[in-house]
């Protein structure tokens, strides 16, 4: 199937700006449906989760639903999906968890081509409780990360690997099927980062091998929170500080207070928005379909900005890696990157310029803190909007 994207992009009333929207990995827009269901929610009669009152089953079936669609979207057991308010915060609090077990002569391993949330929790608490931390590093000719690099860190003392899905600053998509199978054989934990991966491809997690899997639907059409999914047995063992009166239920024991009930239904909205472009069927198959289509979609409007930029004089390309997300990182040739995004945002294109928190990335490619200038594509990303792009650099390279 293909995406009919004009009729797609008939559903983000943002768009109707003019912008050119090139800054999807760090938040993509919103369609009409996720904001009617998020001011619903706001608007219903609610209150704390229970079957008693009307709004009790209200705030129960919103969360309850809010599972089940992130469990369509990711292949996994609705009952093991954490709500947070962030991914970030929910890998602070996973680490702050399982480091308690942890001590001196316990290794844990990060890669430099994760965004930093997927590594700087683990690198804290490690050292809060002497284990040792392993670093692997990524091919900077090439952008990828393999699973022999990350075998060669592992040993007979690693409690844990944290590997990305897909980088946030490169697009390169680590093979995570085979990294899982050398951690399991080594018996140690495989923490997945999918936040930016689960925006652009079809997710099974299952089939990944990750023990725990993250994502935020701000990445994929909808509001702004955390997911956190693993086998509910697995988040049985696990016992993370709480308040005393809150169950002890999981997943309900990792969700510190009341839930956002209305950025829960537009989770939901967003997930069934995207379950709609994928045909007939269940919604995880819809969704499956749906998916793919994007994937197919964003990787020929990448095929089409990378043949732009080829022919532009003075830009390099760091996304390089076979297999990665239509996420391009470019630097120019004796000029700023942040002068381009200033450029490039007066004439309506956001195209932004930074590190993006991949500060590890950023550096181990010797670009330092200042990274480059990003250009992500999303579902409702054009022909058009890669013209502009390409227009707007050809401006400011001539300047």
């Amino acid at each position: 199937m293909s995406l009919d994207v004009a009729v797609l992009r008939a559903s983000f009333p943002s768009l109707a700006s003019g912008t050119a929207h090139f800054d999807g990995p760090g938040g993509t827009q919103v369609p009409a449906a996720v904001g009617r269901a998020v001011a619903a929610a706001l608007t219903a009669p609610v209150s704390n989760r229970g079957a008693v009152t009307a709004a009790e089953r209200f705030a129960d079936e919103t969360v309850l639903g809010a599972r089940a669609a992130m469990g369509d979207l990711l292949g996994t057991d609705p009952a093991g999906v954490v709500f947070g308010r962030s991914a970030t915060q929910l890998v602070f609090d996973l680490a702050r968890t399982l480091s308690a077990g942890w001590g001196p002569g316990d290794e844990v391993v990060v890669t430099r081509l994760d965004h930093d949330a997927n590594i700087r929790p683990w690198v804290l608490d490690a050292a809060a409780v002497g284990a040792t931390v392993r670093w692997v590093g990524f091919d900077p000719a090439t952008g990828e990360l393999t699973a022999d690099d990350v075998a060669a860190a592992l040993t007979d003392r690693t409690r844990l690997v944290a590997v990305t899905g897909a980088s946030n600053l490169i697009g390169t998509r680590p093979p995570l099927a085979a990294i899982a199978e050398q951690v399991h054989a080594a018996g140690a934990l495989l923490v997945a980062d999918g936040v930016h991966l689960t925006a652009h491809a079809p997710v099974d997690v299952q089939a990944l091998g990750a023990d725990v899997f993250l994502c935020s639907p701000y990445k994929f059409l909808g509001p702004h929170c955390g997911v956190l999914a693993a086998d509910p047995a697995f988040l049985a063992t696990l016992r993370p500080a709480k308040l005393l009166p809150s169950t002890d239920a999981v997943p309900e024991r990792f969700e510190l207070g009341t839930l956002p009930y209305e950025l829960l239904a537009g989770t939901t909205a967003a997930v069934d928005f995207l379950a709609d472009l994928g045909g007939t069927g269940t919604r995880r198959e819809r969704l499956l379909a749906a998916m793919a289509a994007i994937e197919e979609h964003e990787d020929r409007l990448r095929e089409r900005l990378e043949a732009g930029l080829a022919e532009l004089p003075g830009v390099r390309l760091w996304s390089r890696a076979a297999h990665r997300t239509p996420t391009l990182l470019l630097t120019f040739d004796g000029r700023d990157a942040a002068d381009a995004y200033r450029f490039l945002a007066a004439r309506g294109i956001n195209a932004p310029a930074g590190h993006f928190y991949a500060i590890e990335a950023s550096r181990w490619l010797g670009l330092g803190d200042t990274g480059g200038l990003r250009a992500g594509l999303a579902p409702y990303s054009d022909a058009d909007d890669v013209d502009r792009l390409l227009d707007g650099l050809r401006g400011w390279l001539a300047g």
